[in-house]
């Protein structure tokens, strides 16, 4: 593996380094803003040996294992979280640096990184930008069907979580989606509220066993959910999976808690009694439940996580505190 300046100095000296860029034109912004984004890049002086506009997300996959058989230094890739994270799942423990050009509906990974969520932003960070090493997560759950996939199939770049979520995964329509942004995951889960039960976890970390009811468990590796702030102190690069329930048995309480959720994460600390910090945790439901991964359905409980620290190279702004 090179350091990071000397994959920093491969990508910034023109005609030296080997860049790719994929774009997700399905994507909620991508299809609209790929000529203007292919526009920006060219200007900011961002040359690419190979372009690779993805309609058919199920391609993804096999299009990233073609990437990595040329051996670029640098993939920048345009899209929503799930579009990030089945790149981040290729790139990880690689010597590869990954852009991102933020076009999704929450970019909870883009926003985890401090990426500017504008096209001209995002595009002088990938230009002015620097490497930096950050942590993804690993999971391994009861009936994944990628269990025969390979190591990278469990790799994730945000968060596993379980309970209202996976339904709203499940039902969010595609075209609200398109119209609405993030306003539709709220909406959804507004329908989908009152016929959802609670449920009661085990969630275990260093022998110990914390038992909970709720609607809603989340164990995260960034810094946003839903497009918000987790706690001030919160990164991809703190080393630290932060497990956290969101209200107990009462669906009343899961809306205020989401609430306070959106409104106080900005100041919130990982310290508060709110979260576990931890970098493995098992988590046991009864009956199983099925397991929400960057937004994908990827088998049921019991659901093992662990953290794997700096095991992704990414571009970043200048200020991103990188340790």
């Amino acid at each position: 593996m090179r350091s990071k300046p000397e994959l920093e100095a491969v990508i910034r000296e023109p005609g030296r380094g080997r860049a790719v860029l994929v774009v997700n034109s399905r994507s909620r912004r991508g299809r609209r803003r790929y000529a203007e984004a292919r526009r920006l890049l060219r200007e900011a002086g961002l040359e690419f040996d190979e372009v690779l506009p993805v309609t058919d997300p199920e391609r993804l996959p096999e299009l990233f294992a073609e990437v990595l058989a040329k051996e670029p230094d640098l993939v920048v890739v345009g899209g929503g979280d799930g579009t990030v994270a089945e790149a981040v799942g290729n790139l990880a423990h690689r010597d590869v640096a990954l852009g991102v050009l933020p076009l999704g509906t929450t970019n909870n990974f883009a926003r985890s990184l401090e990426l500017p969520l504008d096209l001209p932003g995002a595009v002088a960070v990938l230009r002015d930008g620097k490497v930096a090493d950050v942590d993804v997560g690993w999971f391994e759950s009861t009936g994944d069907p990628a269990d025969a996939s390979g190591d990278r199939e469990h790799i994730f770049a945000n968060m596993v979580s379980l309970g209202l979520s996976v339904q709203v995964a499940e039902h969010v329509p595609h075209r609200l989606k398109a119209v609405l942004g993030r306003a539709a995951y709220a909406l959804t889960a507004a329908w989908q509220l009152p016929r959802h039960a609670p449920f009661r976890a085990e969630v275990e970390i260093d022998g110990e066993t914390h038992e909970m009811t709720t609607h809603q468990l989340n164990i995260a590796n960034g810094a946003h959910h839903s497009g918000q702030r987790i706690a001030r102190d919160a990164s991809p690069d703190d080393r630290l999976l932060a497990v956290y329930r969101l209200g107990d048995r009462h669906r009343l309480r899961l809306a205020s808690a989401t609430m306070r959720h959106v409104l106080t994460g900005q100041w919130r600390s990982l310290d508060d009694d709110t979260f576990l910090t931890t970098d493995r945790v098992r988590v046991t439901t009864d009956p199983p439940m099925a397991v929400d991964v960057d937004g994908e359905i990827r088998g049921r409980t019991p659901v093992t996580i662990r953290l794997r620290g700096n095991a992704l190279r990414v571009i970043v702004p200048q200020s991103f505190v990188d340790t």
